[in-house]
């Protein structure tokens, strides 16, 4: 993954009422907060000062609860809301100094959106669903059409193109939405919780075909979710929302085992440690446990820094000595079987 920045969102402010100019103000200089605002002004505070930055490539999760903001600071990346202050950058374009054309012209060609609800339109075939993209944008139709049949192969649909969309499960209708974003070859994809409406075994099962396109297109991704465990499995790096402000922002493993708050920690106290903590952050450096406790084993079975939570304890079952990481550059840390319990125990406490 590249650390190229595809999306730099900077002091965002979303605030709904009458007045919002006022009420951020008022916040600014008074120290206003969520109630005192809907108090005084009648406005309720959608978004607060969040800035983020998302790397070209990259699946970055935002989740929170219900209200957090989160499918609210989503709709600003292509203006589908405007923003009460802040700036918006989308591979160098200043979002928020397009005009009307050229917004259009922007969000056909830069952003492909998901939707929870499918967005299908009934009376067009499947085929004539994903081309829509390139038929606002004026492709001839025998093109549109070989390049909706190629996409609709990609997410494995390719037998469906006739069909309408009341003839699909809920599953496929999700993936005709996913292919129709996909159609117009955009440079950001935005999901908005796009399969929380779906049953928890065809849910599973599209967070896997999403995972697999992602690899295969390396589409830079926003998804929206209120789901720990999806974000885990599906986010380079996940943004936790609450009451409109991001709390904190990191990789899975960094979040659950650094949580920057009472909030986040409650927040993943849920989630296993086995599958999302790793070897580098378990280890104690190397030349400091020698020093401390002597030589290692000769026959240390080693690990690389990746290796999961779950790897090094069927490793420390077979094992009686310590384990070594290693990386390109040699040994670098050293994990007893006193580390692995504790960090299982520190997660077990914390669920």
């Amino acid at each position: 993954m590249s650390s190229e920045t595809v999306i730099e969102i900077s002091n965002v402010w979303k605030i709904f009422g009458a007045r919002p100019k006022e009420a951020l103000r008022a916040i600014r200089e008074e120290g206003l907060d969520k109630a005192q605002v809907l108090a005084k002004y009648n406005a309720v505070v959608g978004v607060a000062d969040v800035s983020l930055t998302v790397n070209r490539g990259e699946i970055f999760c935002i989740m929170g609860l219900s209200g957090s903001g989160k499918s609210t600071l989503v709709r600003h990346f292509n203006r589908l809301l405007e923003p009460t202050d802040g700036k918006i950058l989308v591979e160098g374009t200043d979002v928020m100094g397009l005009g009307t054309k050229q917004l259009q012209d922007f969000r056909n060609r830069k952003i492909g959106m998901v939707f929870q609800n499918f967005a299908l339109m009934p009376h067009r075939s499947v085929l004539d669903n994903v081309a829509m993209p390139l038929e606002i944008r004026q492709v001839s139709k025998n093109d549109r059409m070989r390049q909706a049949a190629a996409i609709l192969d990609i997410v494995e649909l390719g037998a469906w193109g006739s069909k309408f969309a009341h003839e699909l499960s809920g599953g496929m209708q999700q993936r005709v939405g996913l292919a129709r974003a996909l159609a117009a070859n955009p440079d950001v994809l935005l999901m908005d919780e796009p399969f929380s409406a779906l049953d928890p075994l065809i849910r599973r099962q599209l967070q896997d075909e999403f995972i697999r396109l992602s690899k295969i297109l390396k589409k830079t991704t926003i998804f929206i979710t209120h789901d720990l465990d999806e974000a885990v499995r599906i986010g380079d790096r996940i943004a936790i929302m609450r009451d409109g402000r991001l709390v904190q922002t990191g990789t899975a493993e960094q979040i659950v085992m650094n949580p920057a708050d009472d909030y986040v920690a409650d927040f993943v106290a849920g989630i296993s440690r086995l599958k999302v903590v790793h070897a580098h952050a378990v280890m104690q450096p190397i030349a400091q446990y020698i020093q401390d406790k002597g030589p290692l084993a000769a026959d240390a079975p080693r690990v690389g820094p990746q290796e999961t939570l779950s790897t090094l304890i069927n490793i420390a079952i077979d094992h009686n000595s310590e384990i070594i990481v290693r990386d390109s550059g040699g040994d670098i840390g050293v994990i007893t079987q006193t580390d692995i319990l504790r960090t299982v125990v520190e997660g077990t406490e914390m669920s």
